[in-house]
């Protein structure tokens, strides 16, 4: 398996997979350099069904090994909103942005209570019909204000246990050894026996 098609095109998804592929000696291929037009509707209840659904399609269409993920953020006082629904928690189309100002409404009542995690499922889907799955988890707080230029989507707002920064805040370097998505690459590589920088 010398190359991989990334079924993504979320560009802050690419540049993240990218890096963490660099290290593994396996080439990557957004699939949009394959088929230009190309999108799938998640109608899973799961991020696992979301991410072999995204996975599934590309390798059917691509004929080559094809990874997806599916990530979403999990907020304990919201009962896990905005969860499998993350990208269009403002509706379809939203901008981080709108997601972000959405999911900070909702929280002004929770006196304090902003404990949240990211959960990031990734599948690879071959022609041979292997399919692997892996997931990585990250326990944060959402924050009062976004903080931070870097990341995407709810990175701004979402400060890792342990520590007094947001995710947007972190360089790319150091996000890629701690971020929900990065733990599931790292357990992607175990069952693949590939060599990854973690």
């Amino acid at each position: 398996m010398d190359t991989i098609v990334l079924a993504s095109g979320n560009k802050g998804k690419l540049a993240e997979f990218a890096a963490l592929f660099k290290a593994s000696g396996v080439q990557t291929i957004p699939i949009s350099e394959l088929v230009p037009i190309w999108q799938v509707e998640e109608t899973g209840s799961t991020l696992h069904e979301n991410a072999l659904q995204k996975a599934r399609a590309a390798m059917a269409v691509t004929g080559r090994p094809a990874l997806a993920d599916d990530s979403g953020l999990f907020v304990y006082y919201l009962g896990g909103e905005p969860g499998v629904y993350s990208q269009r928690y403002a509706g379809v189309g939203a901008t981080d942005a709108e997601n972000n100002a959405l999911l900070q409404r909702k929280l002004e009542t929770s006196r304090g209570r902003r404990q949240a995690h990211f959960t990031a499922v990734l599948a690879l889907v071959c022609p041979t019909g292997a399919e692997v799955t892996a997931s990585g988890r990250l326990y944060g707080n959402i924050t009062l204000v976004p903080r931070g230029v870097g990341g995407f989507g709810y990175d701004p707002i979402f400060e890792v246990r342990g520590t007094t920064l947001t995710l947007a805040e972190l360089s790319s370097q150091a996000k890629n050894k701690i971020s929900h998505r990065a733990k599931a690459w790292q357990a992607m590589c175990t069952a693949l026996d590939l060599r990854n920088n973690g």
